[in-house]
C-alpha cells in the first residue's frame, strides 16, 4: 500500500478536500497518530491534529478509480 501524506492546515483546505472526497463512491480515511476518521466528514477531520501532515487511506480496489482519487488529492500532498 502506498502512503500519501496530506497537508490540511487551513480551514479552506479542509473544506476543499471534503468537497473533493465526497465525489468518490468508496471510503476514504484520514489517519493521525492513533486516530482514524472518515475523510468525508468535516467534523471528523477537524478533530485531528492538523498542525502536522495526516495520512490518507483509500478503500478501493479498482485501479482507475484509485488513480483518479490520488490525482484529486494531489494539491493537498506534502512536499517530500
Amino acid at each position: 500500500m502506498k502512503t500519501i501524506m496530506l497537508n490540511l492546515n487551513s480551514i479552506d483546505k479542509v473544506k476543499s478536500f471534503v468537497n473533493t472526497a465526497v465525489n468518490f463512491d468508496f471510503d476514504i480515511d484520514l489517519i493521525s497518530d492513533n486516530y482514524v476518521v472518515n475523510g468525508k466528514s468535516i467534523l471528523g477531520i477537524f478533530s485531528l491534529d492538523l498542525a502536522k501532515p495526516v495520512e490518507i487511506r483509500f478503500h478501493c480496489e479498482e485501479p482507475a478509480a484509485l488513480k483518479a482519487a490520488q490525482e484529486a488529492v494531489a494539491p493537498y500532498m506534502t512536499e517530500a
